[in-house]
């Protein structure tokens, strides 16, 4: 089964199907066929966040599917960690001349640590570090 890196890019694409990008995160997920999702708890904290601002009723759901991709078989969620954190810091801080946010350096440091490259993200910041960001950089029409 391909093992491929989930950003909230994703989570939150795929959840909103108001999203601007929601099609293609769909269409894209239906062509990889059957994977395994790893994602962090940082990440989902991000997705999570990105859902609160539309009312109780998408917030529950949000708050649902976590605890289902958490508990899944088919996604990995690594847990965040005093060790995980202070990687990602370490990454943040050699890399000042980046706009790396700390929930993607410590992704970018999950992935190796996982041996992965590919990422359901567009965010640019992925391949500069040398991962296969699976989305172009503009949504299709």
């Amino acid at each position: 089964m391909r093992r491929v890196f989930a950003d909230s890019f994703y989570w939150t694409a795929r959840f909103n199907p108001l999203d601007q990008w929601h099609q293609q995160v769909m269409d894209v997920v239906n062509a990889l066929g059957e994977i395994q999702a790893v994602t962090t708890d940082e990440v989902l904290v991000e997705f999570l966040a990105s859902v609160c601002r539309f009312g109780t009723d998408p917030r529950r759901e949000a708050a649902l599917i976590v605890r289902q991709l958490i508990n899944g078989a088919n996604t990995l969620v690594l847990p965040q960690t005093r060790a995980t954190f202070l990687n990602g810091l370490n990454l943040y801080e050699s890399r000042l001349d980046k706009a790396y946010s700390l929930t993607d350096c410590i992704s970018m440091c999950a992935m190796r640590q996982q041996g992965l490259s590919d990422i359901l993200t567009n965010d640019a910041h992925f391949t500069q570090e040398g991962f296969n960001a699976l989305f172009r950089s503009s949504p299709r029409r």
